[in-house]
């Protein structure tokens, strides 16, 4: 049976390297006893998408449905599910099984899982098909890899939080970079970059913004709160905050160079990568002279998404995002890849996709 024309779920999706996508229908597996299926009601649109699609990532497996920043609401729970109830508000982000019994999965790290956390997109599900992601009707998923939106909280600024908001939440929160004082760093102001300064001024740091376009500023101050804003390329605006700052999040993708930001950092200072650029070059100087730390992260466990999703309902943090259907998800993706968007993508699924 071919799943194109007599699958259960619809989606939007990539059938070759050129990551191009179209109307695809393919079947959901039975809920589990420990499934929990929701309705997709948006998705939002994050680089990984390219990456997957395009295979930036290594192979694919096509066709290929992008999209692991997905929320909606609970369709149906399986019989040992608890936690969920049909109608509940949930989330599901950047993976949806790991081992569930090493350290890492113990400890709820389970991105850090020992045996590889199961990507929501193109990973090997429990049924032995390729997992599908969020640019889709609705998803099933153990209810380990479910969490709960705050009530209240929108569905369409929700999205942006299952990967940009925990991808830069986790490693503030590992360094301890959310008590009130410290100061505050942020490399770029795309997706990420942007709810790193919304972070940081509800745990009451002083935030500075480093881009390297001052067409930025007024954003970076006025609409997003930042205390500061330098152009990266000034090396006198970047000489003058030498030692100054404990922590820097770096969100760029694009290649930079790291000796400048290492020398704005203070004494045992922290600057950690979440972005991906090509390469990493510095003096190893400046990281010897001032026990200074150059780190990655890369998203968070089940327990900090629920706990980053629950700061955000209590604080009022909402991702800045453009709402666009479907139908206009290949524009979205050229124009995330030519950094033309303020600041997030979010896929209105449950009234375009049909």
């Amino acid at each position: 049976m071919t799943s194109e024309n007599r699958g259960n779920c619809l989606a939007w999706a990539a059938r070759d390297k050129s990551g191009f996508l179209s109307p695809y229908t393919f079947n959901r597996r039975a809920v589990g006893k420990d499934d929990v299926s929701l309705k997709i009601t948006h998705c939002g649109i994050c680089y990984a998408d390219v990456a997957f699609s395009r295979e930036k990532l290594g192979k694919a497996i096509y066709p290929l449905v992008p999209g692991h920043e997905i929320v909606g609401t609970v369709q149906e729970v399986g019989s040992e599910v608890q936690r969920f109830k049909v109608g509940d508000h949930v989330g599901v982000g950047a993976y949806v099984n790991s081992c569930r019994d090493c350290e890492y999965c113990n400890d709820e790290l389970e991105i850090h899982c020992s045996n590889g956390a199961v990507s929501t997109i193109n990973g090997l599900d429990v049924d032995g098909t390729m997992t599908k992601g969020g640019y889709s009707s609705f998803i099933v998923v153990h209810k380990r890899y479910c969490y709960k939106i705050p009530e209240g909280y929108p569905l369409s600024l929700a999205a942006p939080l299952l990967c940009a908001g925990i991808t830069v939440y986790t490693p503030m929160i590992r360094h301890k970079m959310n008590q009130p004082g410290k100061s505050l760093g942020v490399v770029g102001l795309g997706g990420l970059g942007h709810l790193a300064v919304k972070f940081g001024k509800a745990f009451g740091l002083n935030v500075t913004v480093f881009s390297t376009s001052m067409s930025k500023k007024e954003e970076a101050v006025e609409l997003l709160g930042a205390d500061h804003f330098v152009v990266s390329s000034d090396d006198e605006q970047m000489k003058a905050l030498e030692k100054s700052l404990d922590f820097i999040i770096d969100t760029a993708s694009g290649d930079h160079p790291f000796d400048p930001y290492m020398s704005i950092l203070k004494t045992a200072g922290t600057l950690v990568l979440v972005g991906a650029p090509s390469e990493i070059k510095l003096n190893p100087l400046n990281l010897l002279l001032g026990m200074k730390t150059l780190t990655g992260s890369a998203t968070g466990g089940t327990k900090q998404t629920q706990e980053m999703l629950d700061f955000c309902g209590a604080h009022k943090i909402y991702p800045e995002v453009e709402v666009i259907p479907i139908q206009y998800a290949n524009e979205a993706l050229e124009r995330l890849i030519n950094k033309d968007v303020k600041y997030r993508f979010v896929i209105d699924i449950e009234n375009s996709l049909g």
